[in-house]
């Protein structure tokens, strides 16, 4: 059976019907309608059009409230565009959660350019995954960044479900390097009765893991290297070693101070350093974890050494 089909769409160009003239639709003998390719063609072009519609209203809200923050934005700061613009140099890179309680540069308090970031699920920095590596080998060779912050967070989803008897799929590969973290710390972990104080722990133990994760890799191991030859060749070309921020006296030849005391102060200027940190979403505070992540691989320099001394 050849017939006009007429369907309705209120919709559409402000008329009440929309008409397919001149198409082949059968009706089979189920009343079921059949078209031809080209009215297939024209049913899919017409409702994905009608559905990019629809979702254009889910983010209309979303461009209001932009062009009201660069409005704010213009009003705090006439020049902060114009800043905007420049190269960035941020001197910290950010390793976090995707949490989305955790906004990185409000918790630490620094601006636009100022901090370059990576986030996952979990705040991980594996040694196969090419994503945080690039961010990494981009931060610490091409931008310069001097501190690196690992940044984990308690009531961490991804740290709860890693510990559950459970199978996610495909985000059970991700989540066993938090398994991972809980075996290499278990007799510590097992002994935690309270499962709320085991979690803060796991928490804080996989900042520490995924720190060291950080300094095992090449480009740290190369810009350390590079930065500490280069504060020990200007030391005996000038005699005397400054700090880059305050132009404190570090390290100077003849000085009263031990070498082996100048020499641990001077191993503080080295940089990327690397810093472990908990949020916490209760009170909106840091909590510094008290390691030292160059003495703890060090330990280790004879695994994880890339370089020698």
């Amino acid at each position: 059976m050849h017939c006009t089909r007429t369907v309705g769409r209120p919709w559409m160009n402000g008329r009440s019907h929309m008409v397919v003239q001149s198409s082949n639709i059968h009706i089979d003998k189920f009343n079921a309608i059949k078209l031809s390719k080209y009215d297939q063609q024209f049913f899919k072009s017409f409702t994905n059009k009608t559905a990019s519609l629809n979702a254009d209203e889910h983010v209309n809200v979303l461009l209001e409230n932009n062009k009201n923050w660069a409005r704010a934005k213009n009003e705090e700061d006439p020049d902060f565009f114009k800043k905007l613009v420049k190269p960035q140099t941020p001197k910290f890179l950010y390793f976090g959660c995707a949490d989305s309680r955790v906004l990185a540069n409000e918790i630490l308090g620094l601006g636009a350019g100022e901090l370059f970031v990576h986030r996952n699920v979990g705040n991980l920095v594996p040694g196969n995954d090419l994503n945080a590596l690039c961010v990494l080998e981009y931060a610490v060779t091409h931008l310069g960044v001097t501190d690196i912050i690992v940044t984990g967070h308690y009531d961490c989803g991804a740290v709860r479900a890693s510990v559950r008897r459970q199978d996610l799929g495909l985000l059970e590969n991700w989540l066993r390097q938090i398994r991972d973290v809980y075996r290499l710390h278990k007799d510590h972990l097992d002994q935690i009765e309270d499962e709320e104080e085991r979690h803060l722990q796991l928490v804080e133990l996989n900042v520490i893991e995924q720190g060291l994760n950080v300094f095992k890799t090449g480009p740290v191991q190369r810009k350390r290297l590079e930065v500490k030859e280069k504060l020990l060749k200007e030391m005996y070309e000038k005699g005397v070693v400054r700090a880059a921020d305050t132009g404190e006296v570090i390290a100077q030849l003849g000085s009263e101070v031990s070498a082996t005391a100048q020499l641990a102060r001077l191993e503080e200027e080295v940089y990327p350093r690397i810093h472990g940190m908990v949020f916490n979403p209760k009170n909106g505070h840091l909590k510094k974890l008290p390691i030292n992540f160059a003495k703890r691989v060090g330990s280790l320099d004879h695994i994880y050494g890339l370089y020698g001394r």
